[in-house]
């Protein structure tokens, strides 16, 4: 079975009209979020970074074999290997400083290289050496396993986004570089894995049964749950996302029946099930079967559910000022006392979400809104945008990373005294590293140099929907303009040579015909 696709093409939640491009506020058709409602529509102080240059220089610095300085070089190669004997891996320590491992992690090391393919880094040849092969000794590659895990080896089952959110990555990166290496065995081999795992926890065709979520993890060794607590049923959404694409792929029809059980189970839920960073792929994958394969999930309650803050563990998306600066946008612990954004999965969110609007144009307005929020916070993550008070590990980064490529793994809400906003980490008070400066957070950085382009007008930023839309259909350049004005401006949008139409999918109508190289 395969699907029909039928290409799209999309400026999203924008008004086109003649040159100059003319934006206004979205019309009609438009869902507002309640929790997006309260971020500013246009932050202040508002400052939004170059991010593809933060981006391709964070790549020049973490994959430096010879750099040299306090706590460098970064990387590290790695010449026993036990999943691939012979040959040569690498890894990135987690923090700056940390030395605790010499295997890496998953969750850094292939999103770094992912990061790099996004902004335009061929990963297979740079500096003589191909860190996307290398990168396939994550691949647990024993029949006891058989996926990716967040060491070489590792065993599943302790927590469900470590052992999952390997494998999304892994398929984002053979998205980009099919063929590379083992992927041909790896791609098929996680999807028969998960889809395993999808039939143990109860998932069934015929009868036609969803599998349990109530679990913290799932051992694949043994087929048996983690049932420790906190639970995190989301895991539904990250799997369904592996064996949807599984299915695109391959057109192996079992992969796409397992994704609508983990999708119809999610959906099923009636109270927020947000833990860590696994439910946005859920929610985006919603839109898109729904656009694609005519199912009909709740989009409005999953995408609700991604900002609103979670009971599991207070989860969700900060609002308001952290002293004089807005950090409405950011994702992390909302705890009410002195909330805790986590760079990673801000970025992470706006990767998943930002595409989603591709296929359910009714959300573009509040994307484009919260986008603008956490794109522009987003600096706060890096020492270069603090006062030196409002962070733990400057002293490093003054030093050996002056442009500020490597981010603190976490934004407080308020750190000692009265300091406020206070960048900082869990590495030095766990006594992982010398330093909060997290590689694993910087490593995903690439989704918004991917994504994020500004305009000539001071707020309205362009987002690129096909970035990091993976495995999608044929489609025209598609892009999000939101507006934070009340008034309209005219930006100039690029079409290329020959004629070229531009349609408003939230208008639902064609806006200019025949332009030629801009609108």
């Amino acid at each position: 079975m395969r699907i029909v696709f039928r290409p799209r093409y999309i400026a999203a939640g924008l008004l086109l009209a003649a040159v100059p491009l003319c934006l206004a506020p979205a019309r009609g058709q438009q869902i507002a979020i309640p929790r997006i409602e309260q971020m500013p529509s246009m932050p202040s102080p508002y400052l939004m970074r170059d991010w593809k240059s933060v981006a391709r220089g964070y790549d020049s610095l973490a994959f430096d074999l010879d750099r040299t300085g306090q706590y460098l070089p970064l990387v590290f190669l790695n010449t026993g290997t036990v999943n691939y004997p012979g040959t040569t891996s690498f890894g990135l320590h987690s923090y700056v400083g940390d030395d605790r491992s010499e295997s890496g992690e998953a969750i850094n090391v292939l999103p770094a290289v992912l990061s790099g393919v996004l902004n335009g880094i061929d990963k297979r040849s740079q500096n003589g050496r191909d860190w996307v092969v290398m990168s396939q000794e994550y691949f647990n590659n024993r029949p006891a396993e058989d996926v990716y895990l967040n060491s070489p080896a590792s065993n599943s089952g302790s927590d469900w986004w470590y052992d999952v959110m390997p494998n999304v990555f892994f398929y984002q990166l053979a998205g980009k570089y099919p063929g590379a290496g083992d992927e041909a065995h790896q791609f098929t081999r996680v999807a028969e894995r998960w889809l395993q795992a999808v039939t143990a926890m109860g998932g069934s065709v015929a009868p036609w049964s969803h599998p349990g979520l109530e679990h913290r993890g799932w051992h694949l060794s043994t087929m048996t749950p983690n049932n420790a607590m906190p639970h995190e049923p989301e895991a539904g959404g990250s799997i369904g996302w592996i064996l949807y694409h599984a299915w695109v792929v391959t057109g192996d029809a079992r992969y796409r029946y397992g994704a609508e059980l983990c999708m119809e189970e999610l959906n099923a839920y009636m109270t927020n099930p947000a833990y860590e960073l696994q439910l946005a792929y859920g929610t985006s994958l919603a839109a898109r079967m729904n656009a694609e394969a005519g199912t009909a999930f709740d989009v409005e309650k999953m995408v609700n559910w991604c900002f609103d803050i979670s009971p599991i563990r207070s989860w969700g998306a900060t609002v308001g000022t952290w002293g004089s600066y807005d950090c409405a946008g950011l994702i992390g612990e909302v705890n009410g006392s002195n909330d805790y954004a986590f760079a990673m999965n801000t970025f992470q969110q706006i990767g998943a979400l930002v595409p989603m609007v591709r296929y359910d144009a009714r959300f573009a307005r509040a994307i484009g809104r919260w986008a603008l929020n956490a794109a522009n916070a987003s600096r706060l993550f890096y020492g270069g945008y603090l006062p030196d008070a409002n962070q733990d590990s400057r002293a490093w980064s003054r030093q050996e990373d002056p442009r500020s490529f490597i981010a603190y793994e976490a934004l407080r809400q308020r750190g000692p005294g009265t300091v406020a906003p206070y960048a900082t980490g869990d590495a030095i008070a766990g006594g992982w590293a010398p330093t909060n400066l997290s590689l694993y957070s910087s490593s995903h950085a690439g989704i918004l140099g991917a994504i994020i382009d500004t305009t000539e007008v001071r707020g309205i930023l362009k987002l690129d929907l096909l970035a990091t839309d993976h495995f999608h259909a044929p489609a025209y350049p598609s892009y999000l303009l939101y507006n934070p004005d009340s008034i309209a401006h005219g930006v100039q949008l690029a079409v290329g040579v020959g004629n070229a139409d531009v349609y408003d999918a939230a208008a639902r109508a064609f806006v200019v015909r025949g332009a030629t190289g801009a609108a």
